[in-house]
This record gives C-alpha cells, structure tokens and sequence, in this order.
C-alpha cells in the first residue's frame, strides 16, 4: 500500500451537503465512512449514511476501490471494478474528472491536518447541475 492511499486508511465521519442548482433542492447526507485494506494493497470504502433531500429521509450507500498507481498516483474505481478518475496528491491536494455521457464530474480535496478532509465535486452538462461537499472526520 502506498503512503498516499494509506492516508485514507480507517473510520471517519461524513457530513456532506448537496445543492442541486437544476432541481433548485438542497440536502445533506450524514454518514461514515470506512476505507479497509484489500488483498491487492489498495483500499474498499464503503460509505454509509441518511440521506435528507426534496423532503424526504432515507438510507444512502457506496463503494468504491482506491487502488495505488505509478509514481504515487491513486486509481478511484466504482465497486465493481470500473474506472472512475485518477489523482496524484500534491502538497495535501487532489484534483480528478470522470465523464458520464454529456456530463462531466470533477472532483477536487484537500487534508485540512491528519485526521480531516474535504472533496468538492461538481456534476455538470446537460443533464445535472449539482455540487456535492463532503467533510471526512476521524
């Protein structure tokens, strides 16, 4: 396992907001996360959490793979295997897009110290138009 994905390694807390600008509905989803070692020297996390949006209340899940690349770069995979973006960890930083049809996501984090960090992603194109922004705790 790399130093890069074993920074992500173990429980943290979710806090995540969601404002969909299309739909004109904002929501939160409150949750964990945990990023276990898997057999191959990457990571599986699996989030888990009550997601709040357009008046309703009900539970939310994923699972994604982080699998370590040449020169300390991470593949982020869905959790059956495909690819979804890569990113290289700059001075506590990342950046990374997946396309999807028309529509494009682009992610960015950042470590605010050892034990907290922050994605932004941001779905635009013809058919979203919605920004997602996660705080992970230990």
């Amino acid at each position: 396992m790399t130093v890069t994905v074993e920074r992500f390694a173990g429980e943290w807390s979710i806090d995540r907001a969601i404002v969909d600008a299309r739909a004109g509905l904002d929501g939160v989803l409150r949750g964990t996360a945990r990023f276990d070692p898997t057999d191959d020297g990457g990571l599986a996390c699996v989030e888990e959490g009550v997601l709040t949006f357009g008046g309703s209340q009900r539970p939310a899940q994923r699972r994604l793979l982080l699998q370590p690349a040449a020169g300390g770069a991470v593949e982020v995979l869905f959790g059956d295997g495909r690819p979804f973006y890569r990113f290289d960890l700059v001075d506590d930083s990342w950046s990374g897009e997946h396309g999807c049809g028309r529509d494009t996501y682009t992610v960015t984090g950042r470590f605010l110290g050892a034990d907290r960090f922050e994605e932004v992603w941001h779905a635009t194109g013809p058919a979203k138009d919605y920004r997602l922004t996660t705080t992970y705790r230990r």
